[in-house]
């Protein structure tokens, strides 16, 4: 049996296979990795080698609204442009819809709106499906927890687990082979004047998707093995700078193992860079306005965008020298 299918069957177990709900809308929010997850133990049930830690978006991820349809195969939207059968993104997800059971008695017309852009290196995969599994649970009313849907959401994109909270979440990366304790939980830890600047470098899509350049460099790049004692280190530094609001920390770490993570794609055979220059460009003013004594950060995912860490006081300071930033709140009323 298909190893997914096979996780499915165990968390479905016993729950409804016919559908509940013939229409619904629900909503998951993108979330940003400050230690990245890089590294599969399981490609087939997307198993991580290390945890990771990441914070929400907010307002900014998928909607995805679903509604029955008398047709022999799903028609799907984006933003309002219907997709393509053919494409590889009406593939994987049909593909994902086809995991469940009974899915040929619910052939729907969905629409997706993304509040980011598509395949950019802003986590949209990880948001579309953390909605998706949040549609199917409406719409044959299983009523899973969220650490079930987050089991679920990992089987369509290992970071989708992570998008089913707000606020600051761990991955758990599990050792079982089953992956049934391999999750995202949610962290007690909230931080008000904690923000995120997207600075959008690129809304074009990647030249090679996320998914193959981390295989490409577990296989080939020499500095990989070095990575999960970075991981290591940097989880427990940012989770002691969470119970600690220490600001300065945080940056410092989160910074540091984007920069690792690039590095090590740059170690690849053959080499992978999705830094622009206009990326470096940024980067080294962050570098020249934080020597000025400006508490302000990066990360890097799989992209060329860059997202700014900084507090709310030093808003204003931010948008003067990134005027387009856009802002985004995560623990806002």
């Amino acid at each position: 049996m298909n190893p997914k299918q096979k996780t499915i069957d165990t968390l479905l177990q016993g729950r409804s296979t016919t559908i509940q709900n013939t229409s619904g809308r629900v909503y998951a929010p993108a979330n940003i990795a400050l230690c990245k997850y890089w590294g599969k133990r399981d490609a087939d049930l997307n198993l991580p080698l290390t945890p990771s830690l990441s914070v929400s978006l907010g307002p900014k991820g998928s909607y995805f609204g679903f509604q029955m349809i008398e047709d022999k195969e799903h028609q799907i939207n984006v933003n309002g442009i219907q997709i393509e059968k053919t494409s590889a993104f009406y593939q994987r997800l049909v593909s994902f819809l086809n995991l469940f059971p009974n899915a040929e008695q619910a052939c729907l017309q969905i629409d997706i709106e993304s509040t980011i852009p598509i395949a950019a290196g802003l986590a949209s995969s990880a948001s579309g499906f953390a909605s998706v599994v949040k549609a199917l649970n409406e719409l044959y009313g299983w009523q899973l927890s969220l650490q079930e849907l987050s089991i679920l959401a990992r089987l369509g994109s290992g970071s989708a687990c992570r998008s089913l909270w707000p606020g600051f979440v761990e991955w758990q990366m599990g050792e079982r082979a089953d992956g049934l304790d391999s999750h995202g939980v949610s962290l007690p830890e909230t931080w008000p004047e904690f923000r995120l600047g997207l600075h959008l470098i690129s809304t074009q899509e990647k030249s090679i998707s996320s998914r193959e350049a981390m295989e490409i460099t577990r296989k080939t790049a020499r500095f990989f093995k070095l990575w999960p004692e970075q991981v290591e280190q940097d989880f427990k530094a940012i989770q002691n700078a969470l119970s600690e609001k220490d600001f300065k920390a945080l940056g410092q770490t989160a910074e540091s193992n984007a920069l690792a993570l690039h590095a090590m794609m740059l170690n690849a055979v053959p080499a992978i860079s999705y830094t622009q220059p206009h990326t470096l460009m940024a980067m080294q003013k962050i570098w020249a306005l934080r020597a000025q004594g400006l508490a302000l950060y990066f990360t890097q995912d799989a992209g060329p965008n860059l997202k700014l860490l900084f507090l709310e006081p030093d808003r204003e300071t931010v948008l003067a020298h990134f005027p387009e930033l856009d802002v985004v709140a995560p623990f806002a009323e």
